[in-house]
């Protein structure tokens, strides 16, 4: 059974080094390509501009860490949600220091749900963004814990035509680019590993998934400004396969905000949405 006194636990910080190479094969993993030097090349004029979901890269040591902490099998793994705020741009040089939180531990019956919260600080201690992840754990609950608490619905105005829609494809060999971004999960690369969770091939990263969608946000809302990109917060509603297209639609709440709803040709993948843009 897994340790629920272990809520609360607080480590790090953990050193993550913004190094050009690490920024770009990262952009290259949620599909950016040479027709965006901004974003893949460390020579472009103006500086080489970083994704602002590279947010949820400099905190995988911190997750592992906290995995082996609670004695989690990465094998039993499976991301529900996922929760990014930027306070200021992401640095595309310099050191960043997180910490990570254990902010719940939930008994869903088949498996127990973990909440994880982490600051990410520059060198001079500026907050940098925050993230919230949660992590279905398989097999581990049914102790009779609380079920924690329910998620708050982001209603989809399908009266009305999104204010963006883009799409994109999502090359067969994604998952073994994003993968070496530091998400190692044997599920997204290992046929095996893959059959023995459920599923008939390898499935895409839900952060890479997460990756594409907040590229369509920066092109649809935020007119490629990553300045502009505040906040975005994702359930992950079902599986991408490589090789499928990916295409985010976002409607503005007329204050800042926007529904965003993720989809490929099989499914909804990306729900309870939102995204806020300056």
């Amino acid at each position: 059974m897994i340790d629920v006194q272990q809520v609360g636990l607080r480590i790090g910080p953990f050193e993550h080094h913004m190094h050009w190479r690490n920024i770009i094969l990262y952009h290259l993993g949620i599909g950016f390509g040479a027709s965006d030097l901004e974003y893949v090349y460390e020579g472009v004029q103006g500086g080489l501009k970083v994704c602002p979901s590279y947010a949820v890269i400099p905190v995988f040591q911190p997750f592992f860490e906290v995995l082996d902490r609670l004695k989690i099998d990465l094998r039993t793994v499976l991301h529900g949600e996922e929760a990014i705020r930027l306070h200021r741009p992401m640095p595309s040089s310099g050191k960043l220091l997180s910490t990570v939180k254990v902010a719940g531990i939930y008994d869903k019956k088949k498996a127990a749900l973990v909440v994880l919260e982490t600051e990410t600080k520059d060198e001079k201690g500026n907050l940098v963004n925050e993230t919230r992840m949660s992590l279905f754990c398989r097999g581990l609950g049914g102790w009779g814990g609380d079920a924690g608490p329910k998620a708050e619905a982001v209603p989809v105005p399908r009266d009305k035509a999104p204010d963006f829609e883009i799409g994109y494809k999502i090359s067969p060999d994604q998952a073994a680019l994003y993968r070496l971004s530091g998400d190692v999960n044997p599920l997204h690369i290992d046929p095996q590993a893959a059959e023995a969770a459920g599923f008939p091939k390898p499935i895409l990263h839900g952060l890479c998934t997460f990756g594409f969608a907040t590229r369509a946000i920066l092109a649809g809302a935020c007119a490629g400004d990553v300045g502009r990109f505040k906040a975005f917060q994702v359930r992950f509603a079902d599986v991408v396969y490589p090789g499928e297209t990916v295409t985010t639609r976002g409607w503005s709440m007329g204050d800042r905000r926007f529904v965003i709803e993720a989809s490929t040709e099989r499914a909804v993948v990306l729900s309870h949405a939102l995204a806020e843009v300056g």
